[in-house]
């Protein structure tokens, strides 16, 4: 049986995140959305209270050492998810804008070898200026397609050559570092896929431009453009060793799979985070003497009711995701489950909170600026589609049905 009961620390934590959401984030929400970007204060404020987007390492990595050097069960997810629920309720726009490796550092956690997890990992520790770590995988013409990926790796002496665009790269253009992955030749799929880590400033690589959204307008979301990049042997994630060993199948996409399976949960956490800031943004207003009569009144009853069904059944999800990861058991279909369920339910009580709201919620209200946020995580991380793609998959590989 699962115990979702939480420890003292991660009360604590949890507090800690809420505190630093509502002290911190909330008072620049509004002003980060108008100017479409973090103000400067907001991260000089994150930096200074050591507050960083770190989405977490390998799944069933062990923590710390117990005196009787018996591993410590590992919460790393656990936690994040935790976090990720109350810098998505403080506002996710300026939660994805946070310094830190943000998407990328799973990915070095998972694949890296001693030498770059030491120094693109290392280099957020003690940082006195904002710093990003970013992931560039999606392509104009390679989205939900991972396999699809055109952008090609050619091998030189000393490195490789790399040429191609990336889109929708969260944090990309300001990065240290983004996590490039590429294909050596795109007829072997995903075979022929790897992993660099490309750093700012390397000839051939530029930001041709920062794209303006709907929503999580306090984000960087970039495009990018290799032109015969030189990137190193030594940037190759993993090592072309790693590459070569096919018993858990093609490496790159392998780690692009496992980033995924760490990394949906937290999407997913942040998104419930937004719900339940509509949903409490909603309640408040209520509260404040706005009193719904007839049958308008037993209407806003059931849809309060909905809304914070859905809540709950979307963190229940979460939660057994992340706590698989944890443990170290295969969590791909409970990691898009979460994913699936809970930006749905992201949308779905955002639209009820500005039906419930009326024009009080249309105009400069947090409601609707978190209705245009909350869109996107129902698609970004992999589309609502996929999810489903990948939980049907599991479940007929579970009940032996071959497609």
């Amino acid at each position: 049986m699962i115990d979702f009961t939480l420890t003292p620390q991660q009360k604590q934590l949890r507090e800690m995140a809420h505190a630093f959401a509502q002290g911190v984030m909330r008072p620049y929400a509004m002003e980060a959305d108008r100017i479409e970007d973090a103000p400067k204060a907001y991260l000089q404020q994150a930096m200074a209270l050591g507050v960083g987007l770190d989405l977490g390492g390998a799944p069933g990595q062990s923590g710390a050492e117990r005196a009787d050097d018996r591993p410590q069960e590992r919460t790393a997810n656990r936690n994040g998810v935790l976090l990720a629920e109350e810098i998505g309720w403080g506002d996710p726009g300026l939660a994805l804008a946070l310094p830190g490796p943000g998407l990328g550092g799973p990915p070095v956690a998972l694949m890296g070898t001693p030498a770059q997890k030491e120094k693109y990992l290392g280099m957020f520790r003690g940082a006195k200026e904002p710093m990003w770590g970013a992931y560039a995988l999606t392509e104009p013409e390679a989205g939900s397609d991972v396999s699809g990926i055109r952008t090609s790796a050619k091998k030189v002496e000393g490195g490789w050559i790399l040429n191609g665009r990336k889109i929708f790269i969260t944090n990309g253009g300001r990065a240290a570092w983004n996590v490039v992955f590429a294909t050596v030749d795109p007829t072997l799929g995903r075979a022929g896929q790897r992993a660099f880590l490309v750093e700012k400033g390397t000839p051939g690589f530029t930001c041709t431009r920062i794209l303006h959204k709907m929503g999580l307008r306090a984000s960087e979301t970039a495009e990018l453009l290799f032109e015969d990049c030189f990137v190193p042997d030594e940037n190759l994630l993993g090592g072309e060793a790693q590459y070569q060993a096919r018993s858990n199948g093609p490496a790159g996409f392998r780690v692009a799979m496992q980033t995924f399976d760490n990394t949906r949960p937290v999407v997913a956490a942040m998104a419930m985070g937004i719900a339940r800031a509509a949903y409490e943004y909603t309640l408040e207003i209520l509260r404040q003497g706005y009193a719904p009569t007839g049958h308008f009144y037993h209407s806003a009853r059931e849809r309060l009711a909905e809304m914070y069904r859905k809540i709950e059944a979307a963190r229940s999800l979460v939660w057994e995701a992340a706590w698989k990861g944890d443990i170290g058991e295969p969590n791909s279909k409970e990691a898009s489950m979460s994913k699936a369920y809970a930006g749905r339910v992201s949308l779905e009580v955002c639209a009820m909170g500005l039906e419930l709201l009326g024009p009080t919620g249309v105009v400069d209200h947090p409601v609707e600026k978190l209705y245009r946020d909350c869109k996107v995580f129902d698609i970004f991380e992999g589309t609502n589609q996929v999810q489903h793609l990948v939980v049907a998959r599991r479940l007929y590989a579970a009940h032996g049905i071959r497609v």
